[in-house]
């Protein structure tokens, strides 16, 4: 059967194989470099084509997750931070605590790298084939707030249940009135066992109750998240800070900038 290059390129195109489509005459060059047999060729055409297609999606998933930048585990200090354990950071890595609905909690002072690994870790979630969701504490409460007085609230809480991992940023440095504290209450509620969260915080578990202006509501929300929850409380200094010192910017010792109340609980 003679098939001419345009009308097999016009199947290709037709079969969304564009991968194979793009690169025929380099890949069936290969092949036959390779010496492969035909059932090894059509192998190492899937194999491209599969490749292509999952970078795509990895592509997609990076820009609806709206991380504000490119952060990669690779990129994080951790000799500067001894008290982050690489092997659990790699263990979170591989997304089973994702897959299972759980909840990481980030806790530390400011510039100690949370966000990094936060950004870090959702980065390495989507390459294992889940959705993810970046957003500050604030831009989810003043959204949440807003679909509440539209009369759309409903709707926001669906919209923020559908990914499989929701990391919310900076929770803490700003606090809750308590309208908005309980709403995000029911978004943890509407996340609980069925979708992951990753919170970043530069206040321990115990001060919660300042951050949300209501101890009962505070409770309830940290019962959801520590059922099932992997909590990594960060310690020392600003790597912002450190660079300052470094450069001469800060001639003496700035005291740890880590709240008293910040322990492990």
């Amino acid at each position: 059967m003679a098939v001419d290059h345009e009308t097999l390129l016009g199947w290709l195109s037709r079969l969304k194989l564009t991968a194979i489509r793009d690169q025929l005459d380099t890949l069936l060059d290969e092949a036959a470099r390779q010496d492969l047999t035909m059932r090894e060729t059509l192998a190492f055409l899937c194999e491209r084509e599969i490749a292509r297609k999952d970078e795509r999606r990895v592509e997609m998933a990076m820009k609806i997750a709206h991380f504000p930048h490119a952060r990669e585990l690779d990129g994080f200090d951790f000799d500067a931070q001894p008290s982050v354990d690489p092997l659990q950071i790699r263990e979170l890595a591989t997304a089973r605590w994702v897959a299972h609905g759980e909840a990481v909690l980030l806790l530390g002072p400011p510039g100690v790298g949370k966000s990094h690994l936060a950004i870090a870790l959702g980065r390495e979630v989507i390459r294992q084939n889940h959705t993810v969701l970046f957003t500050t504490a604030q831009a989810l409460v003043a959204a949440l707030v807003k679909a509440h007085g539209e009369g759309r609230l409903e709707e926001r809480l669906a919209f923020l249940a559908k990914p499989k991992l929701l990391i919310v940023d900076e929770l803490g440095y700003l606090p809750f009135d308590p309208n908005a504290a309980h709403l995000f209450f029911q978004l943890v509620s509407r996340r609980y066992e069925r979708g992951a969260m990753l919170i970043t915080s530069n206040r321990s578990v115990g001060e919660w109750g300042t951050v949300f202006g209501d101890p009962v509501v505070a409770t309830a929300i940290l019962d959801r998240l520590l059922h099932h929850s992997h909590v990594i409380t960060i310690r020392g200094d600003s790597y912002r800070l450190r660079e300052k010192r470094r450069s001469g910017l800060l001639q003496k010792a700035t005291p740890s900038l880590e709240p008293a109340g910040n322990k492990p609980s």
